[in-house]
């Protein structure tokens, strides 16, 4: 992971990883949809999904920012956003929720959601 992607300034194809700071500034500034996935380094199913997002991120390059954010490290942005579980996947779209997903799910049913939004 490049020096960029952790402070949350990712190249296209590279998931950012997002302090809270972050996740606010990405939220007002993005034109394009994202997809933050709410994790913890202690959740299996989260370690995963990984592999997933990192080859939907490269899929999907330039379209769609694929962000993480560890729940344990950003306690405020998860209790905003009611995540009562892990992972969660939600999709913003100019800064607005459009789209979640709970749970573990197969690449297949992501690529499904994503496709709703990117142009």
């Amino acid at each position: 992971m490049s020096k960029a992607s952790r402070r949350g300034e990712g190249n296209p194809g590279e998931v950012v990883h997002l302090s809270s700071a972050k996740f606010r500034e990405l939220m007002t500034s993005e034109s394009r949809p994202v997809l933050v996935d709410f994790w913890a380094e202690w959740c299996a199913p989260c370690r995963m999904l990984t592999p997933i997002i990192d080859k939907l991120a490269k899929k999907y390059a330039g379209k769609v920012v694929f962000a993480k954010l560890n729940v344990d490290e950003c306690p405020d942005v998860a209790s905003e956003y009611g995540i009562m579980a892990i992972p969660t996947l939600i999709l913003f779209v100019k800064g607005v929720e459009v789209d979640r997903i709970v749970g573990l799910v197969p690449e297949a049913y992501i690529e499904s959601m994503l496709k709703n939004y990117v142009k």
